[in-house]
């Protein structure tokens, strides 16, 4: 099939697209709260004569729809969840709100990651329907990808293990691959539960939970000289006990995040944590329960999948900036700290990708990065975690990153908010969604290129999945 006729069903559906992407900025909702953005979704795809089915794997706000039929099969991966206390005004350098009502907002683009994602389903949807090709495509709707891992719920049920391949992306300040691994993650919440007394008059009747939470965490930061270099740990305070520094706390609860190189060293790690808040129990007379909120999984890398979206990036025109948009980007730059080249590890450790880069983003001073970084496959390792490490233990899966933010942007933040709604933001939106349909339909005209990628996962995959998330847990907006 001539790719270029999927690039005019994407700028034919643009309207559709951005829109979209508009809505769920406007909506903002939090991780698996995404009741009116699922809807909205849901109802676009049937109109638009997708198959759907909402509620997967039992999760309220997870969904799919699906079009054609037979081999392969190939996903295409949305998120579409905010995060709190990032409501900004669009399109503008200033921090300022825009809702005097939701303190949510898109810092990480989600709303732009979704509508890239359904926008390349609509484009291969509509190829099967003229007869240019031949397969099914599903468009998941994944939710709360932030501190929720829809996708490890999704993916416990079995949800992406029948796909030959899975495609994802994620808005960012580059146009490049994602490569390498990243941590696996366990999020669990300790409660302590003590007795409450007099602070002054009677302490010795007392048993603080408080006490047994704070013990808790100094020897978790003791531990920290003692676990392996890819391994961490996070804690935060969900309950101390009151605001009365007269009364022995009777209560306190931290929520704990376990990171470790792949499920299997996270799990080792939390049974040494677990170790630690039964001794801060027993040191102050407490009890202590425990249970999970979340998990993820390491991501699986697949090179073969990996050199396709290179080749697709560089074969979809790059977008072109306005005066006005460079303007933009310009003063959003100028607001935030920005020391280093674009880039991972990986492409800034090869001599010629690093001089590239260099040359392309003017030694770091260029406000937008219209160009592509160069691809260096290696073992690049991310400290962080994605519930696409999930998908990726279950099918081929590989991902990139499109140009939404201003150079060097910081995730999460209000900068990437302003943006998210901006003609900057749309040029990315439609560029990712190109490059996405133009790789699905790769795989669907070339089947030697995709017994390729699944022989490598075979390879990469050979342990099997061990899920991070309990048997019996339970997503839900509940969970903390």
């Amino acid at each position: 099939m001539d790719k270029k006729k999927l690039y005019d069903i994407v700028d034919k559906h643009q309207q559709t697209i951005t829109t979209l992407s508009d809505k769920v900025w406007e909506l903002a909702e939090l991780s698996l709260l995404e009741y009116q953005t699922a809807d909205y979704y849901c109802e676009l795809m049937e109109k638009l004569g997708f198959t759907v089915e909402r509620q997967v794997a039992n999760v309220a706000t997870a969904f799919s729809g699906s079009y054609g039929s037979g081999h392969p099969v190939i996903g295409i991966l949305g998120e579409f969840d905010a995060l709190d206390g990032l409501d900004q005004a669009a399109g503008t350098a200033q921090r300022q709100r825009h809702s005097a009502t939701n303190t949510c907002g898109h810092g990480c683009g989600h709303n732009m990651l979704g509508a890239a994602s359904l926008g390349a389903a609509i484009a291969i949807k509509e190829a099967i329907e003229a007869g240019e090709l031949k397969g099914t495509v599903i468009f998941y709707g994944c939710p709360g990808e932030e501190g929720c891992a829809g996708k490890a719920f999704m993916a416990r049920e079995g949800v992406f293990a029948h796909l030959d391949a899975a495609l994802t992306w994620h808005p960012g300040t580059t146009n490049k691959i994602t490569t390498g691994s990243n941590a696996a993650s366990l999020q669990y919440i300790y409660s302590f539960k003590g007795l409450s007394a007099h602070a002054a008059g009677d302490p010795w009747d007392g048993r603080s939970a408080l006490d047994a939470a704070e013990l808790m965490n100094v020897g978790a930061n003791f531990l920290r000289e003692h676990i392996a270099p890819k391994e961490c740990l996070h804690y935060s305070f969900l309950d101390v006990g009151g605001v009365s520094p007269n009364v022995v706390q009777p209560t306190a609860s931290v929520l704990y995040m376990i990171r470790g190189e792949n499920v299997r060293k996270a799990k080792a790690l939390k049974k040494r944590v677990d170790d630690i808040a039964q001794g801060a129990a027993l040191m102050t007379g407490t009890t202590v329960t425990q249970r999970q909120i979340d998990g993820t999984s390491s991501t699986l890398s697949n090179t073969v999948l990996e050199k396709l979206l290179f080749d697709n990036l560089k074969e979809v025109p790059l977008p072109q900036y306005t005066p006005e948009e460079w303007a933009l980007a310009k003063e959003i730059f100028a607001t935030y700290p920005h020391e280093s080249l674009p880039g991972d590890e990986t492409v800034l450790a090869n001599p010629a990708a690093r001089a590239e880069v260099a040359e392309k983003s003017e030694k770091g001073t260029r406000v937008i990065n219209d160009f592509i970084v160069p691809y260096v496959p290696g073992n690049t390792f991310s400290p962080g975690s994605t519930d696409v490490g999930d998908v990726s233990w279950l099918t081929p899966t590989a991902q990139f990153t499109a140009v939404t933010f201003a150079s060097g942007s910081p995730g999460h933040s209000w900068q990437n908010v302003s943006l998210g709604r901006s003609s900057i933001g749309h040029k990315g939106v439609i560029y990712a969604a190109k490059v996405l349909a133009a790789s699905v339909c790769d795989l669907m005209t070339d089947p030697d290129l995709l017994n390729k990628a699944k022989a490598e996962f075979a390879d990469t995959a050979a342990e099997g999945y061990d899920c991070p998330l309990e048997k019996d847990l339970i997503a839900g907006p509940q969970a903390l």
